[in-house]
This record gives C-alpha cells, structure tokens and sequence, in this order.
C-alpha cells in the first residue's frame, strides 16, 4: 500500500530559499512552490495543502496580506500557515499569530530545524484530524443511541397506552387521535406567535409523544365504572375523576425507577393536569388560569373534542360543527380562551384526525 505523504506548500519571492527548503522537505513531503502570493492563490485552485511555509517580506503582496485571503475562504481558512520572517520583532509576530498563522521561522534556517518544526505541526494536524474524526465518529454513535432510547420510549408508551385501550374499548383510536391533534394545535399556535416563548420552552416531540399517557390513570379504574353503559352517578364520577391521580402515581412510580425521565415528566404533567379548567373549578386540583401547565391546557382541548365527536357509552357521537360550538361556549370557562380561538379558527383541519390516524 502506497504511503500518503502530506502535501507543503513553501512561499518565497527568493529562490535560494524555495531551493533549500524543498531540498531538506522532500524526502518525507510532497513540496511545491510559489515564487509569490499572487502564485500561491493560482496553486490552491488546483491543490489543497496540508501546511503553507509563507515568507513575510515579499514584493507587491506580503504574507500578512495573503494569510487575510486564506483565512477569508472557507477553502483555506482551516490550513495550517507558518510565517517565515528575516526579522525577529515580537509586534510582528503577535500580529501574525492574531491573523492566524499557527509558527513562525525566522531565516535563514537550518534543514534540520526546519524538517523537525515542520514534523511537529504535521503531526499536531494528523492528531488534530484524528481527534475531529474520533469527535465525529462518537457524535454519530450518540445520535443512533439517542434515536434507539427514543424509539424505545415511544414503544413503551404506545404498548401502555394500547393496554389503557382494551380496558376501555370505547375509545377506539382516542389516544392516537389526541396524539395527532396535539401536534396540529402546537403547529398552529406556533404559526400564528401564540405563547411562542413557553412553547419554546418545551421539547415538543417529547411533549406529543408523552402525551399517550395521558388516561393512564384508567389503568386503576374498576371495570364497572370504566365499561359501564350510560351516565355514571356522582359516586362513579367521583371515582372516575381520580384517573388523574392515578395516572400521575404510575408514572412517578416508573419515574423513581430510571434516570430517562424527561419524558415522563412531560407525561405526568399531562396526565394529572388535562382536566383542569381554566376557571377553575376542574379537577383534581382546582387549578385556574395560567396556573394550569400549558402541556395541560393544551390536552384538555383536543381531549373533549376527541370525546365530543366520538361515540361513548353515555353519548353518541357529535357532529364536528356541534362540538366546535361546544368549544366556542366554553372558552374562558373550561379552556384557555387563547389557545381555544387558535382551535376553533383553524377547526376545519381537525375535521380529518380520524382519517390520518386510521390510513
């Protein structure tokens, strides 16, 4: 296998030393050589270089002005560049340094001191590549860990919420629905700069997949209550209404088993806040106004309309325009009335969730 040899570069308006530094450089590098800079720009459009030696002192261009163009493109900015100076002035070579040169080598130089500096650089950029490569390599790891964990987690919570499903076999596809409609609301309040700032806040798709947990809390509801045809009376509703702290005491109780809990906090928010109303006369906690998180004011909108226009044990379902007029009434009793008027401006996309969610 051919060995790879780094490519030099040495800039000189003086050919004795274009000569000399060749010489003492090319039994381990490839060397080129530019009589100027103007040459050198001409060169780098036909080869990119591991190291550029540039001479300070020359004609028409000097190597201040030629390091200010390498370091302007984004073709060049990163290659290595060491001054090479008849001159020792500590201003000058602070002012090479700030421009981005990574050495200086005065003249006239020795071959052997000038191979051993050159040595070290090149073996500092192989390092240097190494490092960004190894750096890129983890970072891909990471990221394909990270997908794993997250696709995990939304197994998890889809195979509780489908287990939530066959206990309560009226809700058909609610969970998904809720999913979906959650994700369209937060779209469009985005689009039209409602609550931008506590949104951003947020994970979002954390949020959206969490929010599947929401009636995990039905887990613990007797069948008889949960499966029961027609209304409940006040003891069973009473006992319904507590699905909320149910369900926030199976996540937390998940929770204290595990470090990866951000989406868990997110699920318990939602489960323990979706049927809180904005006036506050909701439950479990009678929490009011923006007392309510927005993970929960958001779930209580798409939650009572998926319910409105599905069919329950106790209701037919409601046409789309009845449960949008429902909506309408209730905002700033039941729902945030700015979220709310996002819903029901925008309530025509909400028309077709079933549809998306069952094809």
């Amino acid at each position: 296998m051919t060995e790879v040899r780094e490519r030099i570069i040495v800039v000189d308006d003086i050919a004795t030393n274009l000569s000399i530094a060749k010489s003492a450089l090319s039994d381990k590098y490839d060397v080129f050589t530019a009589p100027s800079g103007e040459k050198l720009l001409l060169l780098l459009g036909k080869l990119t270089p591991d190291l550029i030696l540039l001479d300070i002192e020359m004609p028409e261009m000097d190597g201040y002005d030629v390091i200010k163009i390498l370091k302007s493109s984004e073709k060049t900015m990163h290659i290595p560049v060491i001054f090479l100076t008849g001159k020792i002035n500590p201003e000058h070579e602070v002012k090479g340094l700030n421009l981005g040169a990574v050495d200086y080598i005065t003249k006239p130089f020795s071959r052997e001191l000038l191979l051993k500096r050159i040595d070290l650089h090149v073996l500092f950029e192989r390092q240097k590549q190494e490092l960004l490569k190894h750096n890129l390599t983890l970072e891909g790891e990471v990221e394909k860990k990270t997908k794993t964990v997250m696709e995990l987690q939304s197994a998890i919570l889809k195979a509780i919420a489908e287990l939530v499903e066959c206990r309560d076999n009226v809700t058909g596809d609610h969970i998904g629905r809720t999913q979906h409609s959650l994700s369209l609301l937060i779209g469009l309040m985005l689009d039209n700069g409602v609550y931008i700032e506590e949104l951003s806040a947020l994970d979002i798709p954390l949020l959206v997949m969490s929010s599947q947990l929401h009636d995990v809390g039905k887990i613990s509801i007797k069948d008889s209550i949960l499966m029961k045809r027609g209304k409940l009376d006040p003891d069973e509703f009473e006992e319904m209404k507590k699905h909320t702290i149910y369900g926030v005491d199976i996540i937390r109780k998940i929770e204290s088993n595990t470090t990866e809990n951000d989406f868990l906090h997110y699920a318990e928010i939602c489960a323990g806040t979706h049927h809180e109303r904005w006036d506050g006369t909701g439950y479990p906690n009678g929490l009011k106004g923006e007392d309510i998180p927005l993970q929960g004011r958001l779930m209580a909108i798409v939650d009572v309309y998926d319910a409105l226009v599905s069919d329950r044990p106790y209701k037919s379902a409601f046409e789309h325009q009845e449960a949008i007029r429902i909506i309408t009434e209730s905002l700033g009793t039941q729902f945030d009335p700015i979220i709310g008027k996002v819903f029901v401006d925008n309530h025509l996309e909400f028309m077709d969730i079933e549809k998306v969610t069952s094809g």
